[in-house]
């Protein structure tokens, strides 16, 4: 019985169909995907670990270099920086202060800010951390400032998909007439300003101060030799402009300013160096018919990039 049973076993019966599941399994399943793409491969993890490296790579920042940390000193300077929008990272204020308007505005306004520490500390250590000026018990601390590079100016330019529009400040050294350069770049649509990493004017609280808080959406680039920064501009296909009053063209005939062009400044007395004005493509004039000699650096400036931003509307 057990032997007729074994034989049962073995004895084929009716088989189930596979439904077209094994001629399916046959066909083709298009070209083999590159290793990058195939998951548990060696190289797909290599490409997915650079994806993420990109991912969490931060835009380039003071590319430029960083200014030095700077004090605000008195009641009415730290009032007036505190609402003129000068960064600041900490307010001191001496302990048993003189409660006045003064000191109620200045704490109010960093307390409305935030981000500003308030620190009270003893009228030696102000004295200390001002070498012995009259900082009549209010100090304000500004943050060094990042300074772009020349090139990152050029390269927001194109991402917004225009041509760049950059002034460079050739031997300005009042910062005061870099935050009013400042505001007129913001003003006209241009895309920074570059300046000299020595003898120049950098962005200290009164250049934020004068720019009336366009510094903080318009780069200011430091370049290490002004000269070279202008002819690597050059080769980038910008045309480089410089002020002179006796410059071979007048501003308004310019075609020139309707394209990529850097706009170069220089001090109200000296003018252009030597150097940077023989860098330049071009030397043009503002025509003063009232008689005066000169302008300054920030009046110069919104002049020509006015008729720039007229050319290119």
């Amino acid at each position: 019985m057990a032997a007729n049973n074994r034989r049962m076993s073995g004895k084929k019966g009716a088989q189930v169909g596979s439904g077209g599941q094994r001629r399916r399994g046959l066909e083709g399943k298009g070209p083999t995907p590159p290793a990058e793409m195939r998951k548990g491969h060696k190289k797909n993890r290599i490409a997915n670990a650079k994806a993420k490296q990109i991912v969490r790579r931060p835009v380039p920042r003071g590319r430029g270099g960083k200014g030095t940390s700077e004090m605000v000193v008195g009641r009415n300077p730290v009032v007036e920086a505190l609402r003129g929008g000068v960064p600041a990272s900490t307010l001191y204020v001496q302990q048993f202060i003189d409660n006045d308007e003064r000191v109620r505005e200045a704490l109010q306004l960093a307390a409305e800010r935030g981000g500003i520490n308030l620190m009270e500390a003893p009228r030696p250590e102000l004295d200390r951390m001002t070498n012995g000026l009259n900082h009549q018990g209010l100090v304000l601390q500004v943050p060094p400032y990042e300074y772009a590079h020349p090139e990152d100016l050029v390269n927001a330019a194109y991402d917004e998909g225009a041509d760049p529009l950059i002034v460079a400040l050739d031997g300005v050294t009042d910062p005061r007439n870099l935050g009013a350069v400042v505001r007129s770049v913001s003003a006209f649509g241009g895309h920074g300003v570059v300046v000299p990493e020595r003898r120049a004017a950098g962005m200290t609280a009164g250049a934020w101060k004068t720019s009336a808080g366009t510094a903080a959406r318009t780069p200011v680039a430091r370049a290490t030799n002004l000269t070279r920064a202008l002819e690597a501009y050059k080769k980038a296909g910008i045309v480089v402009v410089g002020l002179a009053a006796d410059g071979e063209a007048e501003v308004g005939d310019l075609e020139a300013l309707s394209g990529p062009v850097v706009i170069v400044v220089g001090s109200e007395g000296k003018g252009l160096s030597r150097l940077v004005g023989e860098t330049c493509d071009y030397r043009v004039r503002i025509p003063m018919p009232g008689g005066a000699e000169s302008l300054n650096a920030g009046v110069a400036a919104g002049v020509v990039l006015y008729e720039a931003a007229r050319r290119r509307a």
